[in-house]
């Protein structure tokens, strides 16, 4: 009996751990399919290492990056203002309704609208960083 309950607890951890570990299966994006997405996002951005800034900054090495550095672009004062250090959660929600999440940027796009073109991006932004 003794044996029992030392093994219960074990199994039990090792449920939520193989549990946990399969909804992050199931939320990682397909960096392939986000370079399909990022072709919506080109005409304005670029991601290559040391790429360019376009109408918008360059996106390379974006997730963990704080907001609003980008050498050389001009933030609008939003943005600036911000605060953000870009997580995948919070691109998330700037990608869903960019207006809406911080309001006065200056990025014009409406937003991506469906959950999986935004997960796989993602995954393509982390990907080129």
């Amino acid at each position: 009996m003794a044996k029992v309950a030392k093994v219960i607890p074990k199994l039990i951890l090792g449920l939520a751990v193989g549990f946990s570990l399969n909804l992050g299966a199931a939320q990682a994006g397909d960096a392939t399919a986000g370079a399909k997405v990022f072709k919506k996002c080109k005409a304005c951005h670029t991601v290559d290492a040391g790429g360019k800034n376009k109408i918008g900054p360059n996106l390379h090495a974006i997730i963990g990056k704080a907001a609003a550095t980008t050498e050389g672009y001009k933030y609008s004062s939003a943005m600036q203002d911000s605060g953000l250090t870009w997580t995948e959660e919070n691109l998330t929600e700037f990608l869903t309704k960019p207006k809406k999440f911080i309001p006065k940027t200056k990025m014009s796009f409406g937003g991506l609208k469906k959950p999986k073109q935004i997960e796989d991006l993602i995954a393509y932004l982390k990907e080129n960083s």
